[in-house]
């Protein structure tokens, strides 16, 4: 459109010339209207309409064209969009033409304007049909031509509903609206007995949940929509177990707070995830009660880039503390992070700092600096099979981390420091789980002598972590298979992420001094079941569609893991979900001796780690193999021709470099 200096005469171009011609429309409906209401009443003879009658109409014709133009305008008939017309369109249309019949009678009789009796009835209904055809007719002619387009493009993807309350009903609609949504919507599924056998525009509800597979069935159905955002998680689980007997994709509305002011669209649909399958319901815990701890006070994340630290990272800047210091060895997890709590939250004091917790002297001038009041201390090597070939990384940096982190919390006199371990340091099989009950001994250690509160938090695998099995799968899924399972029989415990945390956060707020906190997570799951869930959950059939390949167990992986070893040693929290493992005290001089020793051993990349880490687990359990570590140690020995530990001339020894000397624990 022109513009008049340097503005636009028109903002919507298009939305002016689709009001121009309704008002065009408009004023045709309006003649129309008032000669055919007077032809109706003659018999739909127009000979026989008195002259008298046709003067007063063609005299209030242009008053009436006036008014009922302004009239439709107050009620925005001109400026809706009529593609997504719906009752609240359709009750404007009926005000407003009720509106104008009344202005028109009001005004003739002002105007001593004579017609029939009959004349203003007649009037309104003729108006009144035109005026929704011409409104309405656009939204069908666009519904009747995007059926048309869509058949030609290809073939809709067979949709079953399940739910026909407020959030089913707002599905369906934009499905059936949606030019870009290619869905066929054949059937509706719900549990209220008194809705069988109707229709939810124009799609019959058919029956109730347990009917699913029979309907999937007879509809040729490939995809389940479950618009039921009320749903609590044991209900959920059993609706979602009926759809996996199908071979549907299953798709699901996240939550009841999505239909807050009716806001609910496909948009919001996302695909079935596992933790949906969980079993039980999620640890809700009172967030803002534990979180007074953390208002106003200096808190350290170690590892704060990762899955665990992130999101602990997420919690804490929420309660608002003096200041955030995240702390992590891989840049881009630290970027990442710090980029989404400037943006989230812009009123944080937030110091992300980049740093290897191995380095003695970067955590002292950390601590030294920050003064942290609260340590959460989330950086360790997890991955088992790594550890497996690398066993003197994962003494440095789990077992030396942990020191060095716990031993700057006693020098600087932190208030809490809490140690993310893990069920893998109950009766370990693999050196990253006895690497973490060696952690804990040293929590315990400190705990024993020092002014800081020190705990650790034992839980299991978090679903969607970096490395977990669930994205593992969902990826080889995505390839088309096959998806891997080490053992037919392994089974895992599971918890999501913000439990994790949640847990995480909570223990801090109970830590006295030692304790090891336990999550109650319910029943473990099965691997194998598990991924047939994933399968069935993407749409496909297990070993049909996608094959599940067993590879067997890996270098220090178990069937199954604990969450204890004596059952009996539990002590109840103030949480019914949240536990005590009560620990034996432990000789202080003793764990300093060996941990000492032990980090000796790693620095040297001796061969013998493993023998030195059961003598601080006696439980720990493990293969006599030759490692990749003993492999490079071998081929070392036999370039150099040096005995173990000795530096060349002139150079340090990764020892020297990280100052791990005996002084480190008697400081």
């Amino acid at each position: 459109m022109k513009k008049i200096f340097g503005k636009k005469i028109i903002k919507n171009p298009d939305m002016f010339l689709r009001s121009l011609l309704l008002i065009f429309v408009d004023i045709l409906t309006v003649i129309v209207s008032m000669t055919g209401a007077l032809w109706i009443r003659c018999d739909f003879s127009f000979a026989a309409i008195d002259p008298v009658f046709l003067e007063s109409v063609y005299n209030y014709l242009y008053i009436n064209i006036v008014c009922t133009i302004l009239i439709y305008a107050g009620l925005h008939l001109y400026s809706s969009l009529w593609r997504f017309a719906s009752i609240v369109e359709l009750k404007n249309v009926i005000f407003a033409v009720i509106l104008s019949a009344a202005m028109q009678t009001i005004g003739m009789k002002l105007l001593n304007l004579p017609v029939p009796r009959s004349f203003p009835f007649l009037y309104l209904l003729l108006l009144t049909a035109f005026t929704t055809v011409s409104r309405f007719s656009y939204r069908f002619a666009r519904i009747a031509l995007r059926n048309q387009v869509t058949k030609k493009k290809n073939e809709p993807i067979r949709t079953m509903i399940v739910g026909a309350g407020a959030a089913g009903y707002m599905i369906v609609r934009e499905m059936k609206n949606s030019k870009h949504l290619n869905r066929s919507i054949l059937c509706i599924i719900d549990d209220d007995p008194a809705k069988a056998g109707t229709y939810l525009q124009g799609i019959p509800i058919v029956g109730k949940k347990e009917s699913i597979p029979i309907f999937a069935d007879k509809y040729d159905i490939k995809e389940i929509v479950i618009a039921i955002p009320t749903l609590t998680q044991d209900k959920q689980k059993e609706l979602l177990e009926i759809c996996q007997k199908t071979s549907c994709k299953i798709l699901i509305l996240p939550g009841i707070y999505q239909l807050v002011n009716e806001e609910v669209t496909v948009s919001m649909l996302r695909e079935v995830q596992i933790e949906d399958l969980l079993g039980r319901e999620p640890v809700n815990l009172e967030m803002d009660e534990i979180m007074d701890y953390v208002q106003n006070k200096t808190v350290l994340v170690t590892g704060g880039g990762g899955s665990i630290g992130s999101e602990i990272c997420r919690q804490i800047a929420i309660h608002n503390p003096r200041q955030l210091i995240v702390f992590d060895i891989y840049e881009n997890n630290a970027y990442d992070i710090e980029n989404e709590l400037r943006k989230s939250h812009p009123e944080l004091n937030l110091q992300v700092l980049i740093g290897s917790v191995r380095n003695q002297k970067r955590v002292e001038r950390i601590f030294s600096t920050y003064r942290p009041e609260l340590v959460f201390h989330a950086a360790a090597h997890k991955h088992v099979p790594l550890m497996e070939n690398s066993p003197n990384e994962a003494v440095k940096n789990n077992v030396l981390g942990t020191w060095i982190v716990a031993q700057a919390a006693d020098r600087y006199h932190a208030k809490k420091m809490v140690l993310i371990s893990t069920d893998k340091a109950v009766r370990p099989t693999n050196i990253m789980g006895a690497s973490k009950r060696i952690c804990e001994l040293i929590v315990q250690n400190f705990a024993q002598k020092s002014k800081t509160e020190y705990a650790a938090v034992r839980f299991g695998n978090v679903l969607g972590s970096n490395g977990s099995v669930i994205p593992l799968f969902r990826k080889q899924i995505a390839q088309g298979g096959p998806v891997t399972v080490t053992d037919p029989n392994i089974i895992r415990y599971f918890m999501t992420i913000p439990e994790a945390v949640n847990l995480v956060l909570q223990c801090g707020a109970l830590a006295e001094g030692g304790e090891v906190f336990i999550l109650d997570m319910g029943e473990p799951v099965k691997i194998l079941d598990l991924a047939k869930k994933m399968i069935r959950l993407s749409g496909y059939v297990p070993d049909q569609d996608i094959k599940i390949v067993f590879t067997g167990l890996r270098p220090g992986e178990k069937l199954y893991e604990e969450l204890l070893i004596d059952e009996d040693n539990l002590k109840e929290t103030s949480n019914d979900r949240i536990f005590v493992a009560q620990q034996k005290a432990v000789d202080c001089d003793w764990i300093e001796e060996k941990v000492n020793r032990l980090i000796e051993h790693a620095y040297d990349e001796k061969s013998d780690i493993r023998t030195l880490v059961k003598e601080l687990v006696p439980e720990y359990n493990y293969a006599v193999k030759t490692t990749p570590d003993r492999e490079q140690e071998s081929k070392s020995m036999h370039a150099s021709e040096k005995p173990e530990g000795e530096c060349s001339p002139g150079k340090r020894s990764d020892r020297e470099m990280v100052s791990i000397k005996p002084e480190i624990v008697s400081q």
